[in-house]
């Protein structure tokens, strides 16, 4: 029994009946996409589909508010809620 071997060209990549496409690692590590990130599918034209990764909100916010409140204001706040 011979196994069959799928020949690939580098940097491309099928649809599967799923619907399923994997990208190839070269291109997800050129543009900075890892692994968990989010991405959102924009249609630019005919066979034209651009991935843009969203921003995590976490990430997007943190450290928004440094400075609103005064040192130990938080720790206070919270304690009322016990």
């Amino acid at each position: 029994m011979t196994a069959r071997v799928k020949h690939r060209r580098s940097g491309y990549t099928r649809v599967s009946a799923k619907n399923q496409v994997t990208l190839p690692v070269e291109a997800l590590r050129r543009a900075g996409i890892q692994t968990g990130d989010t991405l959102r599918a924009e249609v630019r034209g005919p066979g034209e589909v651009l991935l843009v990764r969203d921003a995590d909100p976490v990430t997007q916010f943190a450290d928004a508010l440094t400075g609103v409140f005064a040192p130990g204001e938080l720790d206070t706040l919270r304690d009322e809620w016990d």
